[in-house]
């Protein structure tokens, strides 16, 4: 199969009509493809990839499947289609017109939170980009691909809009998005989460399930925005965003199920035992879960925000799902927060509820955490084995907010640091614990093959099987 693609930039904005801003797209286009080949996947730009591939945002146009070379991916700018007489649904414009273009009072912070964004969507295939060479089977591989691809098209969607609404700064932000680079010491990444370094495949199961969650609730509090072209870009990126936690979901619950088979095999769960077996013990997995997930944490924000009032206020940043709260003015109520006494305890903090919409977002994402934890943990459970999987919780290792570089136990209790020192490698992975798993990475590549540390997925894309040929190598 093979994609017929109509348009260089394939959209559904008018580009066309538009010759100021597409030849400026035209002009940074191929800084992109550089970059691409500079800091994207490595040594496999000239293999045939069985990729989705949005056209348009239709059913028939937005899930196009066919062989293409990474490179020659169109990376498309899309909007979802617009609400009729959409109105701001939140803060205190609600009931008003929603925006076509940028108030000139919020232009500095809509461009500072659609860049922070955008430097999300290339600073995570910079992460991946060598795992390739390490892929547990080609349909692993062929998923990876399909991640990092989009993830390319969402930097595309947040580059059009600092071109079409933000002019020569707007210009110059998205310049500067390919300058910056995942873990450079000089130009890293807006966020900490995204210059960690991923070198193995569970820590992209992990960073997949967990990371691109935070990813999901960003775009849905985007989507509920007053600017209407950055809402209607966020909502058409959901619907690629969904692949990405399938990808983390199902990795995760793979890489259970061949545990639990090698438990059986061996008659025990003794983790070194697992671990001589080729297998991933159930403890190591959830020191690789609370890194990523507290790691994950610190991406919604601090606790209490001005700036997230004020977001909130102006009608620029919404809650996920605004429509499912009965108040949309969130004026008068007040949320109760944890925070540290500064004598080793706990204490009750009451704060307006615009200023808490962070931690309101956040405990929002941990309760969709914990649905993916319940799958997993119903394997382990049907197989008969006691261990349970569970997260940290969000006051254990923050970098931002109340609980900033307070010393906790994962379970929030707040101990010495002396404590924190002397037990933090029993509860994120060890150098050890890294090696080991560095150990396992080895690249199977042979059709419908698995590396011996993970199950094979219950069926294949687009109704293809299992053992489709989805990558062609050169």
């Amino acid at each position: 199969m093979s994609i017929d693609y109509a348009e260089r930039i394939p959209n559904n904005v008018e580009l066309a009509s538009n010759r100021t801003l597409q030849r400026a797209l035209e002009h940074w286009q191929p800084e992109f493809l550089n970059w691409w080949k500079e800091m994207g996947p490595t040594d496999f730009n000239a293999a045939d990839v069985y990729l989705r591939t949005a056209i348009s945002v239709d059913a028939k146009g937005w899930a196009n499947y066919g062989y293409v070379r990474m490179p020659d991916y169109r990376w498309g700018i899309f909007l979802a289609e617009p609400e009729p007489d959409r109105r701001v649904g939140f803060g205190d414009d609600f009931g008003k017109p929603a925006w076509q273009q940028v108030p000139g009072e919020y232009r500095s912070a809509l461009r500072r939170l659609i860049v922070t964004q955008g430097d999300t969507e290339p600073a995570s295939v910079e992460q991946q980009r060598l795992l390739g060479h390490t892929a547990p089977s080609q349909y692993d591989l062929r998923n990876l691909f399909q991640v990092n691809v989009e993830e390319g098209r969402h930097l595309w969607a947040m580059v059009y809009l600092l071109h079409a609404y933000f002019g020569r700064d707007g210009r110059e932000e998205a310049e500067e998005l390919l300058v910056r680079h995942s873990g450079d010491a000089d130009k890293p990444r807006i966020l900490g989460t995204f210059n960690e370094p991923i070198n193995d495949w569970l820590s992209f199961f992990m960073f997949t399930f967990f990371t691109d969650r935070d990813g999901k609730f960003q775009l849905k509090s985007f989507a509920e925005s007053s600017f209407d072209p950055l809402a209607r870009t966020c909502r058409f990126m959901l619907t690629e965003e969904a692949h990405h936690m399938f990808v983390g979901d199902t990795g995760i619950s793979r890489v259970t199920k061949r545990t639990l088979e090698v438990m059986r095999e061996l008659g025990t769960d003794e983790p070194e035992a697992v671990r001589r077996a080729g297998a991933i013990d159930f403890p190591t997995l959830q020191r690789y879960l609370n890194f990523w997930f507290s790691s994950s944490l610190d991406l919604f924000g601090s606790e209490a925000s001005s700036n997230a009032a004020a977001y909130f206020a102006n009608g620029i940043k919404g809650r996920p799902d605004e429509k499912k709260y009965e108040d949309h003015l969130a004026r008068a109520t007040s949320v109760e927060l944890d925070v540290p006494d500064g004598k080793g305890g706990i204490r009750i903090e009451s704060v307006p509820l615009r200023n808490a919409m962070n931690e309101v977002v956040r405990n929002s994402y941990v309760e969709d955490c914990m649905r993916g934890l319940g799958r997993w943990n119903r394997l382990i459970e049907a197989a008969g084995h006691a261990f349970r999987f569970s997260l940290p919780s969000t006051r254990f290792r923050r970098t931002i907010g109340n609980w900033a570089n307070v010393a906790t136990d994962p379970a929030g209790q707040p101990i010495s640091q002396a404590q924190y020192d002397a037990q933090i490698a029993s509860w994120l992975p060890s150098d050890a614990d890294r090696a080991f798993i560095a150990s396992l990475m080895v690249r199977v590549v042979e059709p419908g093959k698995m590396a011996g540390w993970i199950a094979p997925p219950e069926k294949g894309i687009k109704d293809r099987s299992i053992d489709y040929d989805y990558v062609r190598l050169a």
